[in-house]
């Protein structure tokens, strides 16, 4: 083609293309059509027609272009003649809506290249975004692991940088309708008699509890100086009417420790609150013969044994108080409970679901040391009241009947109080309000009597390696490779028979494994050694994975100079290939549960992981427990014991809202220990009691009046009591 410029018209351009040529239309002089794309310097006579139509945005414009060695932009291609560029066309005439600006997409215009050497040109196109350069694929990196850099002289180091592995948070799945009928159930049932016990708080049972301490302690000074014999004869009638007015005021502050009497004994029921309203009874009866015979009645005993029914009703109160509330912020329930037969003839202590109404069904049902107490209320009732006539009949003989009617009453008053030691009122609520405080800091609870009798029966507590190292307590401390295998082939074979093997390694080596791209083989021949390692065929290669000492077993030659404690060697084909630096953290919560579970008769922790590094050894010097209390079954039985499940018609003993071992030991253990206090304080105090119904009951016949005396009464009382006491506060070494 000549270099000389040509000009074309529209019905040119169109008959080159191949198409028809549109008739004309002539041009509106009033509309001119501007051009606003911008022209190169160089090009000559290249306007638009006047003839040319006024252009719509579906309207197809062809304009050539004919440059003149237009050179192109260096960072465009050069394109050929085949080549054509579609630009938006905006006309005067043709405006875009406001709301709506115009795009690339609305008009286009195509400009077809006429010259065979010449490229492109370049026209700033109007409402358009600026093309932005598109960037070349990312191609992932793969660097070749570093060659062994160690001294001789080693400490854990990783043998390249690799982010600490943190476990993620386990995911509780509970679907949201199990969680609503949760939630509907705990409104229903803890959480609506918590609210019902709140209103009655335990404020007043602390104002009557404090009132009534300091009317003991006067009594008490008051019974002191009569005993030392510094009330003279025309004040006894004064220190007469006192105890008896300190006598009412006690009554009046446990007036609901007595109507309380009055109710079980309405419901055929007795109970030492029942009792009391005898003691009051026939201590009221005694005080107003007092007055007659100028001699004090026994109101500080009295007194003690009221304060301590107020303690024991706020001990009980409390512990339901902690109970509900433990119970009622639950998002999930773990029960525990008795599966007989579970290893080696021996039932086993599970974990399984919980459910509301086995704590609800439970936790407020008396005890069977309360009947065992009950009854020996009632028996110390017909002794008190048969030494009483017994005493009253021998000395109404001879010394007429309103001095045998005087010694009677003492003598049942006095046999009542001290039947019943001041701290047998608290012998079994105190041991349980104790062992409540500590287990509703850990959210666990014991369903009632039941679950701790349950609790206390003979049996094995499975744990497993969750158990021991939860979360991210296990870290990868550094790597060490030795011979002339490759240290991904290194990590990839130790990480495929730690995966076949399972326990608290098996995601540290996976996240190992994956962080170095490396491949994931399967194991043939797996076989757990349960001496500390385990071994395996990995791509037609013998190898062993284990502590230290376990591979010297094995026959293992070990590098010199190694010095650590916790580390998982590698063995392939019988040479020692890598070294892997272990730090177990000590979780506190672990480390308790499983000294409270090794310290008790009766119960003994089952082992039931794969982890090959929980050996006897280590788990003695990790947690400072004996190692011979544990079981450590074989590995092919673990199996079978992780598999086994808690049966749903088995009672749920108790309830814990979190799956610590921490919750679930310390709810066995306490259980045992308060039944001991328990058991211990009843028998304790019906010695005590008993002896006392003996003792007063020969100095009532013998007629020994200078010997019943108030001071006497208390004192009796006092002696029983602090041991009562100290009792109950077995519960807080669990």
């Amino acid at each position: 083609m000549s270099e000389q410029e040509q000009e074309f018209t529209l019905e040119d351009i169109i008959k080159e293309f191949g198409g028809t040529p549109r008739p004309e239309e002539p041009a509106e002089p009033e509309t001119p059509v501007q051009e606003q794309t911008a022209e190169p310097a160089d090009a000559e006579d290249t306007t638009i027609p006047k003839e040319m139509p006024v252009l719509t945005d579906d309207t197809i414009r062809i304009d050539p272009v004919v440059t003149e060695d237009v050179a192109a932009p260096e960072e465009m291609p050069v394109l050929t003649d085949d080549t054509i560029r579609i630009d938006p066309v905006v006309t005067e005439d043709v405006a875009a809506p406001e709301e709506k600006p115009v795009t690339a997409d609305d008009t286009i215009r195509i400009d077809p290249v006429v010259t065979e050497d010449a490229t492109i040109r370049m026209e700033p196109v109007a409402n358009a975004e600026p093309e932005q350069p598109q960037e070349a694929p990312s191609q992932p990196e793969t660097t070749e692991p570093e060659k062994e850099a160690f001294s001789e002289d080693w400490e854990p180091e990783y043998e390249q940088p690799i982010a600490e592995y943190v476990p993620p948070r386990p995911i509780l799945i509970h679907p949201r309708a199990k969680i609503r009928e949760l939630k509907r159930q705990l409104v229903a049932g803890p959480e609506k008699e918590y609210y019902a016990l709140l209103e009655r708080g335990v404020g007043k049972l602390q104002v009557a509890m404090f009132f009534s301490i300091l009317v003991v302690l006067i009594s008490a000074v008051a019974t002191g100086i009569y005993a030392l014999d510094l009330v003279g004869p025309n004040r006894m009638k004064l220190m007469v009417f006192g105890q008896l007015l300190a006598l009412l005021v006690c009554a009046l502050l446990g007036y609901n420790q007595l109507l309380e009497g009055l109710g079980d004994l309405k419901n055929k029921q007795f109970s030492l609150n029942t009792l009391l309203c005898f003691s009051f009874l026939l201590c009221t009866v005694d005080g107003v013969l007092c007055l007659r015979d100028l001699r004090v009645p026994c109101c500080a005993a009295f007194g003690l044994q009221m304060t301590m029914s107020l303690w024991n009703t706020y001990q009980r109160r409390s512990t339901k108080l902690g109970q509900l509330d433990t119970m009622r912020k639950a998002t999930q329930l773990v029960g525990i409970g008795l599966q007989e037969d579970y290893y080696e003839e021996k039932a086993g202590l599970l974990r399984g679901e919980g459910r509301v109404e086995d704590f609800m069904e439970s936790y407020g049902k008396p005890s069977r040391l309360s009947k065992v107490i009950s009854v020996y209320a009632l028996i110390a009732l017909f002794l008190g009241i048969a030494s009483g006539i017994a005493a009253g009949v021998l000395h109404g003989m001879t010394n007429g009947i309103m001095a045998g009617i005087s010694i009677g009453v003492q003598t049942a008053a006095v046999t009542l109080l001290v039947a019943v030691p001041a701290s047998m009122f608290v012998t079994i609520s105190r041991p349980l309000a104790v062992l409540e405080h500590r287990l509703h800091s850990l959210n666990a609870v014991i369903c009632g009597w039941r679950g701790v009798e349950g609790l206390c029966k003979k049996a094995v507590f499975p744990v497993s390696h969750e158990d021991l190292f939860p979360g991210n307590a296990v870290k990868l401390n550094g790597v060490k490779f030795y011979g002339e295998r490759q240290s991904d082939q290194v990590v990839a074979y130790a990480a495929a028979l730690i995966s076949a093997n399972g326990g608290v390694l098996k995601p540290i080596f996976e996240h190992l494994l994956d962080s170095r791209n490396g491949i994931h083989y399967r194991v043939e021949n797996f076989n757990p050694y349960g001496n500390g390692g385990i071994g395996g065929e990995v791509n037609q290669e013998p190898v062993l994975v284990g502590t230290l000492e376990f591979l010297k077993s094995m026959g293992v030659e070990l590098p010199e100079g190694i010095k650590l404690k916790h580390a998982v060697g590698v063995s392939i084909d019988g040479q020692m290939c890598g070294l892997f630096a272990l730090t177990y953290d000590r979780h506190r919560g672990a480390a308790a549960g499983l000294q409270s579970l090794c310290g008790y008769r009766g119960l003994r922790p089952v082992l039931t992981t794969g982890d090959f590094m929980l050996t006897d050894t280590f788990l003695a010097s990790k947690f400072s427990v004996k190692a011979k209390r544990i079981l450590f079954p074989e590995y092919t039985q673990r199996g079978i014991l992780r598999e086994k499940k808690l049966s749903e018609d088995k009672p749920i003993l108790a309830i814990t809202t979190t799956d610590s071992l921490v919750a679930a030991a310390f709810c066995v253990t306490g259980a045992r220990t308060a039944k001991r206090a328990c058991n211990a304080g009843v028998v304790v105090h019906m010695i005590g009691g008993i002896l006392g119904i003996a003792m007063i009951a020969v100095l009532g016949v013998l007629g020994a009046r200078e010997l019943l005396t108030p001071a006497n009464m208390l004192l009796y009382q006092l002696i029983w009591t602090v041991p009562g006491i100290l009792i109950t506060e077995w519960t807080r070494a669990i």
